[in-house]
């Protein structure tokens, strides 16, 4: 989910108004970036100028009173929020999530949710003010805001718990149903590599998710953002790790929850780079007992998606497996997952890599060079061919999360940078040369 941490999100082109329309004050020197993002984000606003003006005179402590029964107007003073029942829906599209209590704080429970009204929302992120936009994605727009470290309340911006607040754009890519999966699945899973939901707001036709702050923002700015430092390499295998230590988890229950959207603007990062997966818009239970797959409408982000998932509908973990290869080929390449100014054919990140991964010795040729030669070989070597391992087609020889975890895990902190060191011979290899590479079974080995 784009958004969710400093500077995250997409930045749609769209059209500069005359100066007279753009925003004015301290606003202007954003230029055109910032308010083609706002303008962009109009459908997330309140529509009514009374709405959009509630917060201006209206009291921090409007929910206060929040104790009542559901559906029950508050009252405190002149001040009234009216608080309605939480859809039905909700606590009918509950996850089967004991399973997945290998992590040691254990599933947690949706009750163990904060439930907002709008107003304190409105008025923790200042009325929605331009300055507290972070990004947009295809569930709405994602703004920054201050609330209470134990409760619901608003607070002064700088103080209590920093938040990121998605709005639902009604007009946009996605709706009440994704809304209703990341209240469900983020609800009552618990991972340090899975992004803490905290809270959602439901009130008439709005829809308002609240998570945790992710001060590094995303992955995909890192990498691919105009003007931004490159990655070290060894901050890029800790960022590598910890997303498939997400993955890994919700691949672990008897049922394994399926994220069908991973790809690096939905990896986030918080101060020490601990990448967090978000946006689980499009997660699905995945299959149970001696089935191998589910079958559903293809659904997630061109370059990312596995190719028997597209032509096909069938989903696996083994769909989630490839989406991981594809975002370890752009951390490996600094390169895009599509990019349509390489060459016909080349489009496809995988399919440009393709013949570089097959020859161990020409990985080194694809490493982004932005790292200046500061990488480690051997781990350059290593995430090429277990890149090359989570792309196959054939979609049975490709790894599992947990195969992936144990060899990401061995490639922490390497020393051996290419910038003062020339690669041995006789390194050992995961997809040995004498097999064919999309054939073979994942057999990690040499480390």
């Amino acid at each position: 989910m784009p958004g969710l941490g400093a500077q995250a999100g997409t930045w749609e082109e769209v059209k500069r108004p005359s100066p007279d329309q753009a925003p004015a004050g301290k606003h202007e020197g954003n230029g055109r970036r910032t308010w083609s993002l706002l303008s962009s984000c109009a459908s997330c606003w309140p529509q009514s100028p009374r709405e959009r003006n509630a917060a201006d005179n209206v009291s921090p402590n409007i929910c206060e009173a929040k104790d009542a029964a559901p559906g029950i107007e508050s009252k405190e003073g002149p001040h009234v929020c009216t608080v309605p029942p939480v859809d039905q829906s909700i606590d009918a599209c509950k996850l089967d999530a004991t399973e997945h209590s290998k992590n040691e704080a254990g599933p947690v429970a949706s009750s163990q949710l904060r439930r907002f009204c709008f107003t304190e929302l409105q008025l923790a992120t200042r009325n929605f003010q331009p300055d507290s936009l972070l990004g947009k994605g295809g569930f709405g727009c994602v703004f920054k805001g201050w609330i209470d470290k134990h409760g619901t309340a608003p607070v002064k911006p700088g103080t209590g718990l920093t938040v990121a607040v998605k709005t639902l754009d009604h007009n946009g890519l996605q709706g009440h149903k994704e809304w209703l999966a990341e209240v469900t699945f983020l609800g009552q899973l618990h991972h340090p590599n899975l992004v803490k939901l905290i809270g959602f707001c439901i009130e008439d036709d709005k829809r308002l998710l609240v998570y945790e702050f992710m001060q590094r923002g995303s992955l995909e700015n890192h990498l691919f953002r105009k003007g931004a430092l490159p990655l070290p390499w060894n901050t890029r295998m800790k960022i590598a790790l910890g997303a498939a230590k997400g993955v890994e988890f919700l691949h672990s229950g008897k049922r394994p929850v399926i994220y069908r959207d991973f790809k690096a603007s939905n990896v986030l990062l918080d101060l020490e780079y601990c990448a967090k997966l978000s946006d689980f818009g499009l997660a699905k239970d995945g299959p149970e007992g001696d089935k191998t797959h589910v079958s559903t409408r293809v659904m997630g982000t061109q370059g990312y998606a596995a190719p028997e998932y597209v032509m096909t509908g069938h989903l696996s973990t083994k769909s989630d497996v490839y989406s991981f290869g594809i975002v370890l080929l752009e951390i490996l390449t600094g390169k895009k997952s599509m990019d349509k100014s390489r060459a016909i054919g080349e489009h496809h990140l995988a399919e440009w890599a393709r013949p570089f991964l097959m020859d161990r010795k020409k990985i080194l040729r694809i490493v982004d060079p932005r790292l200046e030669g500061n990488f480690s070989i051997k781990g350059a070597m290593k995430v090429g061919q277990l890149a090359s391992c989570c792309v196959r087609r054939d979609q049975r020889s490709r790894p599992s999360m947990s195969n992936v975890v144990q060899t990401l895990s061995q490639l922490q902190g390497l020393k051996d940078m290419a910038s003062t060191i020339y690669p041995s011979e006789g390194q050992g290899d995961s997809c040995p040369p004498q097999t064919r590479p999309d054939t073979a079974p994942y057999q990690p080995k040499g480390f």
